[in-house]
This record gives C-alpha cells, sequence and structure tokens, in this order.
C-alpha cells in the first residue's frame, strides 16, 4: 500500500454492507472533497476480498488482504430472503372476529354433548350463528381467536362447524383454520390474562382443555403437539397442568414442555387411560 490511508482506516470509512458486488465509487478518506466526491474505487470481487485505489494523487490504494489481523472481517453476505407474511388479522378476519359472540345456542348444545366446560363470557372462544364453509354450506360455528402466547397479539382464527343441533357438521375439513395467517408462538386463550394468576393448564385442542376445565381452571389451547411442546415459560405460573394426547405426538410434546418448564415451576402432565385418546374422549365415555 502506497498512500496516506492504511487498511484499517479504509475499511472503518467504508460501509462494508453497503457495497455490491464488483466497483463501487466512493468518497476517498483521505482526500475527500465532499458528499459528491467519487475519487475512490472501491471493487467486491467474488472471494469477499475487497480491493480500492483512488483516482486522484493521494496514492490510497490497497485490499483487504493487508488489513490488520485485529480488524473483524467484513460480514458474510447471505442471500436475500423472502419476505415473512405479515402476522395479524387481515382486514376480514378482524370483521368475522367482530362480529362474533359469547359461546351460546348450537355451540353450548356442541360443548355440553362433548363434555366440556363452558368457557367464560370474556374467552377467546366464540360462535357464530351461521358461518359459510369453504364447501358453501351454511351452519353455526365456534370461532375462536389465535393470539401470541407472550404478547397477545392477534394471529389468526380457528373455527369449527357445528349442525344447528349441536352436532359436529358433516362438513370436510369440520375445522379449519384461516390461510395466510401464520400462527407460530399461537395459542387460544380459553380464559383471560387476568385468570391466570398462580396456575395453568394447557392442552392440544379446544375441547381437550375444556374437559381439563372440569378439574382445574384457567386453560388454555395450544392448537397442535407442535405448539405444546414449545409453549415458552411464562413468569408468574407456579403451577402447569398440561393435559397430553395419549399418542406418540402427544406425549413427546408433553415431556418436551414439561422437561422445559420443571426448573422454573411445578409441573403435572396427565393423559387418558387409552392409547390414541385425549381427556376429552376419556370424559366422555367415563365422565
Amino acid at each position: 500500500m502506497t498512500g496516506a490511508a492504511d487498511a484499517n482506516e479504509i475499511l472503518l470509512a467504508v460501509d462494508l454492507a453497503r457495497l455490491k458486488p464488483g466497483e463501487n465509487r466512493l468518497p476517498c478518506p483521505t482526500c475527500d472533497r465532499g458528499p459528491k466526491d467519487t475519487a475512490l474505487s472501491v471493487r467486491l470481487e467474488p472471494d469477499g476480498v475487497i480491493v480500492w485505489h483512488c483516482h486522484r494523487l493521494c496514492g490510497t490504494d490497497g485490499s483487504s488482504r493487508s488489513r490488520d489481523p485485529k480488524t473483524p472481517p467484513r460480514p458474510r453476505q447471505t442471500p436475500p430472503q423472502a419476505a415473512e407474511r405479515p402476522r395479524g388479522l387481515s382486514d376480514s378476519a378482524r370483521a368475522l372476529w367482530a362480529a362474533t359472540e359469547p359461546v351460546s345456542g348450537a355451540a353450548t348444545d356442541y360443548l355440553q354433548a362433548r363434555a366440556c366446560m363452558l368457557p367464560p363470557t370474556d374467552s377467546d372462544l366464540r360462535c357464530m350463528p351461521a358461518l359459510r364453509h369453504p364447501s358453501g354450506y351454511m351452519c353455526p360455528a365456534l370461532v375462536a381467536l389465535i393470539t401470541d402466547v407472550c404478547t397477545g397479539a392477534p394471529l389468526s382464527l380457528h373455527r369449527t362447524w357445528i349442525r344447528p343441533d349441536g352436532r359436529k357438521a358433516d362438513v370436510t375439513p369440520p375445522r379449519l383454520l384461516l390461510k395466510d395467517h401464520p400462527i407460530a408462538g399461537g395459542v387460544i386463550r380459553l380464559w383471560p390474562d387476568e385468570a391466570v394468576t398462580a396456575g395453568l393448564g394447557i392442552a392440544e385442542g379446544i375441547e381437550t382443555a375444556l374437559s381439563l376445565a372440569h378439574g382445574f381452571t384457567p386453560v388454555w389451547a395450544c392448537i397442535d403437539a407442535g405448539h405444546l411442546a414449545k409453549f415458552p415459560v411464562l413468569a408468574g405460573v407456579q403451577d402447569l397442568i398440561i393435559a397430553a394426547d395419549n399418542d406418540d405426538a402427544g406425549r413427546k410434546a408433553a415431556d418436551e414442555c414439561a422437561r422445559r418448564w420443571s426448573p422454573h415451576t411445578a409441573v403435572r402432565v396427565i393423559s387418558a387411560d387409552a392409547d390414541g385418546c385425549d381427556l376429552n374422549d376419556e370424559v366422555r365415555e367415563h365422565g
């Protein structure tokens, strides 16, 4: 190198993250004449090496191979990632949730037939007297709001279609999440946050959680085994009750959740006796 600025000075003066492959024209740190100065040519080579040369007479030139070993290396460029889908309810989803009402009518009949405890009126489980299924069938439905487990921010809606007489609707599938609504880190708060004062019960599904509620409240539904397994440790919860589905996925999810929680709080895992069943199956059969 033959100039006033050494490799370290050049690398500190250049915004490395903004360099494009090939030649970049920038102000020279040695003979800079203002913001519009582009005397310094900085070339980013395919192997990540940076080569520079000032086209004026200050003599600044060199490459990143000559930098002081203590200088941090240039951050490795990573390919651009696909834009993440925005989290939160769409306008149509917000309108649907605003139109829901506390569980009543066919929704009450359905939950009672499934031996479920009815949630409080400020629950995130509500109902619609009539909701169109993608198949075109119009019937009552349970509508559950999925929120971020830590922040409470709305993420999506979970819908269960039921017949006017309270039985599960003859549609396929009878349960659906909203399309294009990420639910990572989501949960259905069947009891509000204010009810979680010391203990909390969790399960995969809504019906299983509301079966657990006969013996323990408040309860939340984690949507599926994956979310139950990753259910984060929450400050202030002194007792965690996990109602595990009695299958491989359910048992593994409950075990993983219990391992993370047990150093912080008291954890109890309960499950149905019969393999492949959940707590709701057992409550309906035996009471």
